[in-house]
Parts: structure tokens; C-alpha cells; sequence
């Protein structure tokens, strides 16, 4: 497990605004040599992906081809969505 003040940031964090509507982009290392990319939306819900990259410019990469292919508010959750 990493202790919190351990995490590692990288310089590609950035938030990202497209249509109104804003998301931050945080990418940390796992600790083991890759990058866990996090998708945090408006309401403070948050999106992170299962497994961790290799580079944190591959995740960057990610959430750029999700947004341009299904526009950012596929990182938002509808009020009736459940979560698992």
C-alpha cells in the first residue's frame, strides 16, 4: 500500500474543460514502476481505471481518446447511475 505522502504526481495533472463542463486529470504512481490514472468530475465523483500504465503520458493519452471519441461527459455519473 502507498502511504499518501509517498504519491508521486506527475507534471501531466491537469484539469480539462470541454463543453461547459470541467474534470481533473490526476496521475500518480502506483509504486511499482506505473501510473494509475484518475478522473475526478464536478461533483467530486471519481473515475479510476483498473490498471496502471506503463508511462504517465499513456494516460494522459487515455482520457484525450475517451474524451475525443465520447466527449467528456462520459466521465460523469447520471443521478440514477449505481455505482458497483
Amino acid at each position: 500500500m502507498i502511504d499518501e505522502d509517498d504519491i508521486k504526481m506527475s507534471p501531466l495533472c491537469r484539469n480539462i474543460t470541454s463543453d461547459g463542463t470541467s474534470v481533473e486529470v490526476l496521475i500518480y504512481s502506483d509504486g511499482n514502476y506505473g501510473w494509475i490514472l484518475e478522473v475526478v468530475d464536478e461533483e467530486d465523483a471519481s473515475t479510476v481505471w483498473d490498471s496502471s500504465f506503463l508511462t504517465d503520458q499513456a494516460a494522459l493519452e487515455e482520457v484525450m481518446k475517451i474524451i475525443e471519441n465520447d466527449g467528456i461527459y462520459a466521465f460523469l455519473r447520471s443521478p440514477d447511475q449505481k455505482l458497483h
